[in-house]
Protein backbone atom coordinates (compact mmCIF):
# COMPACT_ATOMS: atom_id res chain seq x y z
CA UNK A 1 0.00 0.00 0.00
CA UNK A 2 1.27 3.72 -1.01
CA UNK A 3 0.24 6.83 0.39
CA UNK A 4 0.92 9.72 -2.71
CA UNK A 5 0.12 13.34 -0.44
CA UNK A 6 0.53 16.56 -2.74
CA UNK A 7 1.58 19.02 -0.65
CA UNK A 8 -0.45 22.64 -1.64
CA UNK A 9 -3.44 25.11 -0.09
CA UNK A 10 -6.74 24.74 -0.01
CA UNK A 11 -9.15 27.34 -1.88
CA UNK A 12 -9.85 28.93 -5.46
CA UNK A 13 -7.44 31.70 -4.91
CA UNK A 14 -4.30 29.10 -4.35
CA UNK A 15 -5.23 26.84 -7.22
CA UNK A 16 -1.81 27.29 -10.01
CA UNK A 17 0.09 28.82 -7.70
CA UNK A 18 3.83 28.04 -7.19
CA UNK A 19 3.32 26.19 -3.89
CA UNK A 20 0.34 23.85 -5.09
CA UNK A 21 2.98 22.13 -7.30
CA UNK A 22 1.67 18.93 -5.27
CA UNK A 23 -1.66 19.27 -5.94
CA UNK A 24 -0.87 19.65 -9.46
CA UNK A 25 0.94 16.69 -9.69
CA UNK A 26 -1.85 14.59 -7.44
CA UNK A 27 -4.55 15.84 -10.02
CA UNK A 28 -2.20 14.64 -13.05
CA UNK A 29 -1.81 11.32 -11.30
CA UNK A 30 -5.48 10.82 -11.34
CA UNK A 31 -6.44 12.49 -14.75
CA UNK A 32 -3.66 10.19 -16.56
CA UNK A 33 -5.16 7.08 -14.72
CA UNK A 34 -7.15 5.17 -17.37
CA UNK A 35 -9.29 3.02 -14.65
CA UNK A 36 -9.21 2.89 -11.14
CA UNK A 37 -9.30 6.35 -9.69
CA UNK A 38 -12.89 7.94 -9.07
CA UNK A 39 -13.15 11.45 -8.63
CA UNK A 40 -11.41 13.05 -5.09
CA UNK A 41 -14.22 13.24 -1.99
CA UNK A 42 -13.16 15.61 0.91
CA UNK A 43 -12.76 13.63 4.23
CA UNK A 44 -12.91 15.90 7.12
CA UNK A 45 -11.81 13.60 9.62
CA UNK A 46 -8.90 12.86 7.28
CA UNK A 47 -8.54 16.74 6.62
CA UNK A 48 -7.89 15.74 3.09
CA UNK A 49 -9.06 15.37 0.00
CA UNK A 50 -8.88 11.03 -1.61
CA UNK A 51 -9.23 8.74 -3.88
CA UNK A 52 -8.11 5.06 -4.05
CA UNK A 53 -7.42 2.22 -6.25
CA UNK A 54 -6.13 -1.03 -6.01
CA UNK A 55 -4.27 -2.41 -8.66
CA UNK A 56 -1.23 -5.22 -8.83
CA UNK A 57 1.23 -3.21 -7.17
CA UNK A 58 -1.82 -3.46 -3.79
CA UNK A 59 -3.54 0.07 -3.01
CA UNK A 60 -2.72 3.27 -3.98
CA UNK A 61 -4.09 6.25 -1.98
CA UNK A 62 -3.86 9.69 -3.48
CA UNK A 63 -4.56 12.47 -0.78
CA UNK A 64 -4.43 16.28 -0.65
CA UNK A 65 -4.54 17.54 2.15
CA UNK A 66 -6.71 20.71 3.37
CA UNK A 67 -4.92 22.09 6.05
CA UNK A 68 -2.88 24.88 5.62
CA UNK A 69 0.76 24.10 3.84
CA UNK A 70 2.09 25.20 7.12
CA UNK A 71 -0.11 22.54 9.08
CA UNK A 72 -0.02 19.20 6.59
CA UNK A 73 1.32 17.19 8.97
CA UNK A 74 -1.94 17.07 10.80
CA UNK A 75 -3.40 15.73 7.65
CA UNK A 76 -0.30 13.23 6.85
CA UNK A 77 -0.58 11.60 10.44
CA UNK A 78 -3.97 11.24 10.50
CA UNK A 79 -4.40 9.64 7.07
CA UNK A 80 -1.11 7.61 8.04
CA UNK A 81 -2.76 6.35 11.55
CA UNK A 82 -5.94 5.47 9.41
CA UNK A 83 -4.44 3.49 6.67
CA UNK A 84 -2.01 1.80 9.19
CA UNK A 85 1.13 2.72 6.10
CA UNK A 86 4.71 2.49 7.60
CA UNK A 87 6.62 5.40 6.76
CA UNK A 88 8.88 3.99 3.69
CA UNK A 89 5.00 3.76 2.54
CA UNK A 90 4.20 7.40 2.85
CA UNK A 91 5.24 9.26 -0.58
CA UNK A 92 5.26 13.28 -0.36
CA UNK A 93 5.12 15.28 -3.57
CA UNK A 94 5.90 19.34 -3.44
CA UNK A 95 7.52 22.30 -4.27
CA UNK A 96 11.03 23.50 -3.44
CA UNK A 97 12.32 27.15 -3.75
CA UNK A 98 15.92 25.44 -3.28
CA UNK A 99 16.02 23.87 -7.12
CA UNK A 100 15.97 25.12 -10.22
CA UNK A 101 12.66 25.32 -12.06
CA UNK A 102 12.39 22.16 -14.30
CA UNK A 103 14.44 19.79 -12.02
CA UNK A 104 13.25 16.72 -9.79
CA UNK A 105 14.81 15.57 -6.90
CA UNK A 106 13.78 12.34 -5.22
CA UNK A 107 15.03 12.04 -1.71
CA UNK A 108 14.30 9.77 1.35
CA UNK A 109 15.52 10.80 4.67
CA UNK A 110 15.86 14.05 3.97
CA UNK A 111 15.62 17.59 6.51
CA UNK A 112 13.16 19.81 5.75
CA UNK A 113 15.41 22.45 4.24
CA UNK A 114 13.26 25.36 5.14
CA UNK A 115 9.80 24.07 3.66
CA UNK A 116 7.22 24.62 6.26
CA UNK A 117 5.03 22.14 5.28
CA UNK A 118 7.67 19.25 4.92
CA UNK A 119 8.34 20.55 8.37
CA UNK A 120 5.22 19.91 9.72
CA UNK A 121 5.17 16.62 8.64
CA UNK A 122 8.87 15.95 10.26
CA UNK A 123 7.12 17.53 13.20
CA UNK A 124 3.78 15.19 13.40
CA UNK A 125 5.57 12.18 12.66
CA UNK A 126 8.78 12.31 14.44
CA UNK A 127 10.78 11.32 11.63
CA UNK A 128 11.70 12.16 8.39
CA UNK A 129 11.88 8.65 6.45
CA UNK A 130 9.29 9.06 4.41
CA UNK A 131 10.13 9.60 0.56
CA UNK A 132 9.74 13.20 -1.06
CA UNK A 133 9.26 13.89 -4.94
CA UNK A 134 10.42 17.81 -5.29
CA UNK A 135 9.15 20.04 -8.29
CA UNK A 136 11.87 22.77 -8.64
CA UNK A 137 10.53 26.18 -9.00
CA UNK A 138 13.01 28.31 -8.25
CA UNK A 139 13.80 30.93 -11.45
CA UNK A 140 14.99 34.46 -12.16
CA UNK A 141 11.10 35.79 -10.72
CA UNK A 142 11.60 34.39 -7.73
CA UNK A 143 14.57 36.85 -6.78
CA UNK A 144 12.13 39.66 -7.06
CA UNK A 145 10.63 38.66 -4.49
CA UNK A 146 10.10 37.33 -0.84
CA UNK A 147 9.76 33.33 -0.92
CA UNK A 148 6.65 33.98 1.11
CA UNK A 149 5.25 35.99 -2.00
CA UNK A 150 6.86 33.80 -4.79
CA UNK A 151 5.51 30.92 -3.95
CA UNK A 152 1.60 32.34 -3.47
CA UNK A 153 1.78 33.76 -6.83
CA UNK A 154 -0.02 32.29 -9.81
CA UNK A 155 2.45 30.60 -12.05
CA UNK A 156 2.26 32.27 -15.53
CA UNK A 157 1.64 30.11 -19.33
CA UNK A 158 5.66 30.06 -19.55
CA UNK A 159 6.19 28.33 -16.54
CA UNK A 160 3.25 25.84 -16.65
CA UNK A 161 4.85 24.53 -19.29
CA UNK A 162 7.93 23.94 -17.63
CA UNK A 163 5.92 22.88 -14.44
CA UNK A 164 4.07 20.18 -16.75
CA UNK A 165 7.29 18.72 -18.06
CA UNK A 166 8.80 18.21 -14.35
CA UNK A 167 5.42 16.42 -13.23
CA UNK A 168 5.16 14.06 -15.88
CA UNK A 169 8.67 13.20 -14.74
CA UNK A 170 7.68 12.91 -11.08
CA UNK A 171 4.38 10.60 -13.18
CA UNK A 172 7.14 8.51 -14.50
CA UNK A 173 9.31 8.23 -11.26
CA UNK A 174 6.17 7.16 -9.75
CA UNK A 175 5.34 4.55 -11.72
CA UNK A 176 8.94 3.03 -11.32
CA UNK A 177 8.46 3.49 -7.71
CA UNK A 178 5.30 1.43 -7.61
CA UNK A 179 7.47 -1.68 -9.22
CA UNK A 180 11.48 -0.83 -8.25
CA UNK A 181 13.08 -0.12 -4.94
CA UNK A 182 13.26 3.71 -4.01
CA UNK A 183 16.71 3.72 -4.27
CA UNK A 184 16.79 2.71 -7.96
CA UNK A 185 14.24 5.59 -8.89
CA UNK A 186 16.47 8.23 -7.32
CA UNK A 187 19.38 6.93 -9.42
CA UNK A 188 17.58 6.91 -12.40
CA UNK A 189 16.06 10.39 -12.23
CA UNK A 190 18.17 12.33 -9.32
Amino acid sequence: MKLIIGLGNPGTQYQNTWHNAGFLAIDEIKNNDQVGFSEFKNNKKMRAEITEKNDITGKIILAKPQTFMNNSGQSVKTLMNFYKIKLSDVWIIHDDIDLPLGKIRISKNASAGGHKGIQSIIDELASQEFIRFRIGIASEKQRLVPTESYVLQKIDKEDKIIINESIKKILSAIELGLMEEIEQVMNQFN
